[in-house]
Protein backbone atom coordinates (compact mmCIF):
# COMPACT_ATOMS: atom_id res chain seq x y z
CA UNK A 1 0.00 0.00 0.00
CA UNK A 2 1.36 3.37 -0.62
CA UNK A 3 0.90 5.78 1.45
CA UNK A 4 -0.08 9.02 -0.39
CA UNK A 5 -1.27 12.95 0.42
CA UNK A 6 -4.54 12.22 1.67
CA UNK A 7 -3.23 9.87 4.42
CA UNK A 8 -1.06 12.83 5.74
CA UNK A 9 -4.12 14.81 5.70
CA UNK A 10 -6.12 13.03 7.02
CA UNK A 11 -3.99 12.38 9.99
CA UNK A 12 -3.37 16.20 10.15
CA UNK A 13 -7.02 17.01 10.68
CA UNK A 14 -8.01 14.34 13.04
CA UNK A 15 -4.87 15.45 15.16
CA UNK A 16 -6.19 19.09 14.62
CA UNK A 17 -9.71 17.74 15.75
CA UNK A 18 -8.36 16.38 18.60
CA UNK A 19 -6.31 19.32 19.92
CA UNK A 20 -9.85 21.88 18.88
CA UNK A 21 -11.90 19.81 21.11
CA UNK A 22 -9.35 19.52 23.72
CA UNK A 23 -9.21 23.63 23.19
CA UNK A 24 -13.11 23.53 23.86
CA UNK A 25 -13.91 20.75 26.59
CA UNK A 26 -11.14 21.34 29.19
CA UNK A 27 -11.04 24.17 32.02
CA UNK A 28 -7.49 23.37 32.69
CA UNK A 29 -5.02 25.62 31.51
CA UNK A 30 -2.26 23.30 30.67
CA UNK A 31 -4.25 20.77 29.06
CA UNK A 32 -5.56 23.55 26.65
CA UNK A 33 -2.01 25.08 26.01
CA UNK A 34 -1.10 21.04 24.93
CA UNK A 35 -4.16 21.18 23.04
CA UNK A 36 -3.02 24.08 21.24
CA UNK A 37 0.47 22.91 20.50
CA UNK A 38 -1.20 19.91 19.22
CA UNK A 39 -3.29 22.13 16.80
CA UNK A 40 0.17 24.00 15.26
CA UNK A 41 1.79 20.84 15.02
CA UNK A 42 -0.97 19.01 12.89
CA UNK A 43 -0.97 22.42 10.24
CA UNK A 44 3.16 21.54 10.24
CA UNK A 45 2.42 18.42 9.34
CA UNK A 46 0.32 19.60 6.67
CA UNK A 47 2.40 22.05 5.65
CA UNK A 48 5.30 19.24 5.30
CA UNK A 49 2.74 16.96 3.65
CA UNK A 50 2.17 19.29 1.04
CA UNK A 51 6.01 20.53 0.66
CA UNK A 52 6.93 16.74 0.40
CA UNK A 53 4.20 15.73 -2.69
CA UNK A 54 4.85 18.68 -4.42
CA UNK A 55 8.98 19.01 -4.66
CA UNK A 56 9.15 22.11 -2.80
CA UNK A 57 11.16 23.09 0.24
CA UNK A 58 9.07 26.13 1.15
CA UNK A 59 6.28 24.49 3.42
CA UNK A 60 9.28 23.00 5.10
CA UNK A 61 10.87 26.00 5.36
CA UNK A 62 7.78 27.52 6.85
CA UNK A 63 7.40 24.74 9.76
CA UNK A 64 10.75 26.04 11.05
CA UNK A 65 9.69 29.48 11.07
CA UNK A 66 6.37 28.10 13.06
CA UNK A 67 8.81 25.90 15.20
CA UNK A 68 10.80 28.76 16.57
CA UNK A 69 7.49 31.00 17.03
CA UNK A 70 5.64 27.74 19.20
CA UNK A 71 9.04 27.72 21.39
CA UNK A 72 8.36 31.15 22.17
CA UNK A 73 4.80 30.98 23.11
CA UNK A 74 5.45 27.62 25.03
CA UNK A 75 7.77 30.76 26.87
CA UNK A 76 5.59 33.14 27.57
CA UNK A 77 2.99 30.62 27.84
CA UNK A 78 4.19 28.63 30.51
CA UNK A 79 5.56 31.41 32.40
CA UNK A 80 1.79 33.04 32.74
CA UNK A 81 0.36 30.02 33.50
CA UNK A 82 2.70 29.57 36.75
CA UNK A 83 2.20 33.03 37.79
CA UNK A 84 -1.75 32.36 37.72
CA UNK A 85 -1.48 28.98 40.04
CA UNK A 86 1.36 31.09 42.22
CA UNK A 87 -1.69 33.87 42.64
CA UNK A 88 -4.57 31.44 42.98
CA UNK A 89 -3.08 27.60 43.73
CA UNK A 90 -4.66 26.60 40.41
CA UNK A 91 -4.65 26.57 36.87
CA UNK A 92 -8.13 26.57 35.81
CA UNK A 93 -9.54 28.62 32.78
CA UNK A 94 -11.65 30.91 35.14
CA UNK A 95 -9.07 32.34 37.62
CA UNK A 96 -7.36 34.18 34.02
CA UNK A 97 -9.97 37.14 34.57
CA UNK A 98 -8.34 38.00 38.26
CA UNK A 99 -5.11 38.56 35.82
CA UNK A 100 -6.62 41.52 34.77
CA UNK A 101 -4.95 44.88 35.49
Amino acid sequence: MIVGLEHYLVVSALLFALGLLGVLTRRNLIVVYMSLELMLNSANLALVSFSRFNDNLNGQIMVFFIITVAAAEVAVGLALIVALYHKHQSAHVEDLTSMKL
